[in-house]
Parts: structure tokens; C-alpha cells; sequence
């Protein structure tokens, strides 16, 4: 674990909060329980809050696409007031965002700053087709993918934006931090399955090899389709330690976030700063 000593009176620090929520699909339940852990996490003084993918609403693929939204529906309202009410960060987990015109949809992560004005918005780029533990997710069937990477500002960290299954593809993370992310937001609704197994290595291999931190907000428990996510909700530093977990049920992980700290560890373990970045970019497939 990396050790150090902080001057606090000096250092540039944040505090950040995750939220893991067990979503139904009940929209109002879900914004009572999110509304109650984000003002738990502003007691503890965290300024960001992250809350899990599609938090507003969570089921089969028919009462996610009934409760589909756009930028002005009620769950962005909501966190918007919270940004501005509070006068916090909120990363408002992703919800499913109304495509106009289509009987698609798109998962949709959107930032909020503390005067409630939009920070960044992301559309999750890798959508989660896959056959596990006897169940088979195609959210290709519903979803449309993004085309944009975003990195949004929350006081003094650039935060890089990403939504569960994007976890496994370590080139946009790359790219985020290219781009100056000092912090990734994982909102998420990881299965349980692949959670027990992937989850935490993932989420510490992430802040190792791009000395970031890592805010990963994740959905637990049994949701009313009969899906079960793995919670464990955490955040982690850039050496890669676990700075807060919640193992399971709803609650706020918080966490003092030390950009001092990480420039520590970027001096300390250069790796950013070897890359040969021209070696690797714009190659032709073999």
C-alpha cells in the first residue's frame, strides 16, 4: 500500500462519496432512496457524489424502456436540484435515455456542477451482450452505444467518464486520462456473477496502471427481473488501494480524494510519462 505523510493545509483534496442502491422499478421509491443517500453523503462533507447505472429504474427490458427519460425528465431534474441545492458535484449514475424518434434508447451518464449547470455528458460506448451464469444480457437489443469520450471537471479533479461494462476495455480508459482525467466515475449494475470474480481487480487495475482514482458506484442485490448485482460499491487511490468499500446492502462509501497524493505517485512511478505512445497508435490490424 503507498504510505505518506499529507499536508492536509495544503493539499488540494475532495471529498467523494459512492452510492449503492438495490433500484426497483418503482422511479419514485428509487429517487426517495437516492435522494436520502445523497443527503447522507453531503452530511459526511462529501462535494461529489456518484450514484449507480440506471439508478432511477431497474427490471426487464420492457419497464426500462417505459422509463426512458430525456435531459429534462424527472431523475436529471432531481440531480440537478441536489448539485444546485446542495452545492455539490453529482455524477448522476446513467439512466436510460429517450432516443427522439426511435424505439431505442441509450444509457446515459450525465454531470452536474454545483450552480446546477450541465458539466459533461456520456452515452456508454460498450454495450453488455454476453451469456453468464445461465442468464443472457443483450443490451444491444435495446440500446444504441455512444460515440464520444468525456471527461468533465468536479472542482479540482477532471473526472473520465465510463458506465459498467466499459470497465473491461482499458484503451478508453487511456484515453480519458490522456485527456487529463485524475479521477474515473464507474456507475454501474455489475452482475454478480462476473462481480465475485472481475469486479475489484478490474476497478484496482484501472487506478494502477493509470494512476487515477477510482469511483465506482455499483447497483446490489436482487433486482424485480430476477437479476442480481454484485454491490461492493468502492473507491479506489492511484497506488490502487481500497480508501472505502460498502460489501453489501444500500448505503455511501466517502473518501478524501488528494490530487497532492496522486502527483506523489505519478512523480514516484513515472509509467504515464514512459509510455511510447507513437509505437502504439494508428496501427494497422496484422
Amino acid at each position: 500500500m503507498w504510505l505518506s505523510i499529507v499536508d492536509r493545509s495544503a493539499a488540494r483534496v475532495l471529498r467523494a462519496a459512492v452510492l449503492q442502491m438495490t433500484s426497483g422499478d418503482e422511479v419514485s421509491a428509487n429517487h426517495r432512496t437516492a435522494d436520502r443517500l445523497v443527503r447522507q453523503a453531503v452530511g459526511e462533507g462529501a462535494q461529489l457524489v456518484v450514484l449507480p447505472e440506471t439508478w432511477n429504474v431497474m427490471g426487464g427490458p420492457g419497464r426500462i424502456l417505459a422509463g426512458a427519460e430525456d435531459l429534462e425528465g424527472p431523475s436529471l431534474v432531481l440531480a440537478r436540484r441536489w448539485a444546485r441545492e446542495l452545492g455539490i458535484t453529482v455524477v448522476a449514475g446513467s439512466i436510460v435515455e429517450r432516443v427522439s424518434d426511435s424505439d431505442r434508447v441509450r444509457n446515459m451518464s450525465a454531470v452536474f456542477g454545483p450552480d446546477g449547470g450541465i458539466a459533461g455528458i456520456y452515452r456508454k460506448l460498450h454495450l453488455f451482450d454476453v451469456d453468464v451464469a445461465g442468464r443472457s444480457y443483450r443490451e444491444s437489443d435495446t440500446t444504441v452505444p455512444g460515440d464520444e469520450v468525456c471527461v468533465a471537471s468536479a472542482g479540482p479533479l477532471r473526472v473520465g467518464m465510463s458506465v459498467c461494462y466499459d470497465l473491461r476495455f482499458p484503451e478508453l480508459y487511456r484515453r480519458l486520462v490522456g485527456l487529463g482525467a485524475t479521477a474515473f466515475a464507474v456507475p454501474s449494475a455489475f452482475t454478480a456473477r462476473t462481480g465475485r470474480d472481475h469486479w475489484e481487480v478490474l476497478l484496482r487495475a484501472r487506478a494502477i496502471e493509470d494512476q487515477v482514482f477510482v469511483l465506482a458506484a455499483d447497483q446490489t442485490g436482487v433486482h424485480p427481473d430476477g437479476s442480481e448485482s454484485y454491490g461492493h460499491s468502492m473507491i479506489v487511490g492511484p497506488w490502487g488501494d481500497v480508501l472505502a468499500e460498502i460489501p453489501e446492502g444500500e448505503g455511501i462509501a466517502v473518501a478524501d480524494l488528494d490530487l497532492g497524493e496522486l502527483e506523489r505517485v505519478r512523480a514516484t512511478l513515472p509509467a504515464l510519462a514512459h509510455r511510447r505512445a507513437a509505437i502504439f497508435e494508428d496501427q494497422p490490424p496484422d
